[in-house]
């Protein structure tokens, strides 16, 4: 067996690979760079995975080759190849202290370059690693309790907004991320022969004390269910204050953004071509998920009103897909992680100014999405989904609140647009139930129905002056 047999036998296996369901028809493998030469050796490869489909891409993946069979290593066997035994590399923590020496060195290796954040950081490569598991596109190493380097498997040639944002907002002085420390870039080989570049991975800061946004917000909402008779702000769970701290941590690192990373402001033409995409996503939505039906005409004229919003709209760099599990919860307040924005979209798109709306309606959606999941274990007590529905909005407008506060403005004055970005992003969750999770469906779509009323509400409540034309 080659090596190039071997990772297209195992790369579908990961969580990490974009490529399921499609068929390979050949893996090219290209050696980067060695990092480490003992106990093993420590492969940076890149993967240039052609689907049948004509389709390319390209993933990192770091190899570690022994001689022999390493036992401690069985659950991150690739394949034995050639007399030789290959592992994931990420996973084999005798090598990976080889990430911190170099990036405390700045090293250069072949095309891969590492970079300290600024020269007085320092970077303890004594450190021993941990792999973490609960990830899906990329991979992370946890060295002790201080560092966490994240490896980007996918790559694409350009600087990759996590890398790009972060530094930005730690030279704003931003207290709402985790400290950037080394960043990896490099270059590999293109689809004819050229070299292509882009970003290899980050080492930043690991927050070991804090608590998950999303775990946070799914204890407030046990803690209402338990008590059925009473309210959301009855409960001694009541997440409304964490909610608005966190609304106000959004718009300061909005704000932060909008100065290091600049600002523009829209007209007609990009606030068509924005309602024009997300019909097109709809239109495909809707061919996964019939239930979709019901409601795409009313949708469609939600997007129509978007599309012919009065005024300039301020667009600006922005997290770009924003929910509960984006957020810890430190002892000193809210940070930020993975500013990456959605994988599957292109980088231009990812890199794009948009409005910060799109990240209120993300989290807003996080909200009720935390709120109704849970109902799936009640099915025999509908009562509950009025104090899912009571918790989801409480706490949407304590986090309305936390942002306008913060930035002078509240998200909710700009109802045409928020309800719009809301419903494209249930739009994304409908497909994504669908295909992955059948048994959610019904979360995204009853919050369509909830979204679509509202909408139509506020259509009819605004002054004439403000409707949009039909």
């Amino acid at each position: 067996m080659t090596l190039s047999d071997a990772l297209r036998a195992w790369m579908p296996q990961q969580r990490w690979f974009a490529g399921k369901g499609r068929e390979i028809e050949r893996v090219e493998v290209a050696e980067l760079a060695v990092l480490a030469e003992q106990p093993r050796r420590l492969v940076l490869c890149a993967a240039a995975v052609h689907y049948a489909d004509a389709g390319l891409e390209h993933y990192q993946v770091p190899l570690s080759i022994a001689g022999e069979a390493v036992e401690a290593l069985v659950h991150g066997l690739v394949a034995a190849v050639e007399d030789t035994w290959v592992y994931d590399g990420v996973q084999d923590r005798e090598v990976t202290q080889a990430w911190l020496r170099h990036a405390a060195a700045d090293s250069v290796v072949g095309p891969v370059h590492f970079h300290r954040t600024a020269p007085e950081v320092t970077i303890d490569t004594t450190l021993v690693s941990r792999s973490l598991g609960v990830e899906q596109s990329n991979s992370s190493m946890v060295f002790g309790e201080d560092l966490i380097f994240k490896i980007y498997r996918r790559l694409v040639a350009g600087e990759n907004p996590d890398v790009e944002v972060h530094r930005a907002l730690a030279l704003a002085g931003s207290k709402h991320i985790a400290a950037p420390y080394a960043w990896v870039d490099g270059s590999w080989p293109g689809p004819d022969g050229d070299s292509l570049s882009g970003s290899l991975g980050l080492c930043q800061a690991f927050l070991r004390t804090a608590s998950e946004g999303w775990a946070l917000a799914l204890a407030s909402v046990r803690d209402l269910y338990a008590e059925g008779d009473l309210h959301a702000d009855e409960v001694g769970g009541d997440f409304a204050g964490e909610a608005e701290r966190l609304g106000v941590a959004t718009a300061e690192v909005h704000a932060d953004l909008a100065v290091t990373l600049g600002t523009a402001t829209t007209g007609p033409a990009e606030l068509r071509a924005m309602a024009d995409g997300m019909r097109e996503r709809l239109d495909e939505a809707c061919l996964v998920v019939d239930e979709l039906a019901d409601c795409a005409a009313a949708i469609r004229t939600a997007y129509d009103a978007a599309a012919t919003v009065s005024g300039p709209v301020q667009v600006q760099r922005i997290h770009g897909d924003y929910h509960l599990g984006q957020v810890l919860r430190t002892e000193s307040g809210w940070v930020l992680l993975d500013f990456e924005g959605e994988p599957a979209r292109p980088l231009r798109e990812r890199r794009a100014l948009a409005s910060p709306l799109k990240d209120v309606a993300g989290m807003l959606r996080s909200f009720d999405y935390a709120a109704r999941h849970l109902l799936s274990d009640h099915a025999r007590e509908p009562h509950l989904e009025y104090r899912a529905v009571e918790w989801a909005e409480r706490n949407k407008g304590a986090f309305c609140e936390g942002y306008a506060q913060a930035s002078g403005h509240d998200p909710r004055d700009q109802l045409v647009l928020l309800r719009a970005y809301e419903l494209d992003k249930a739009i994304y969750e409908a497909v994504y139930e669908a295909r992955n999770r059948p048994s959610w469906l019904s979360i995204p779509l009853r919050s369509l129905q909830r979204l679509v009323a509202a909408t139509r509400d506020t259509t009819r409540e605004l002054p004439t002056a403000e409707r949009t034309d039909r």
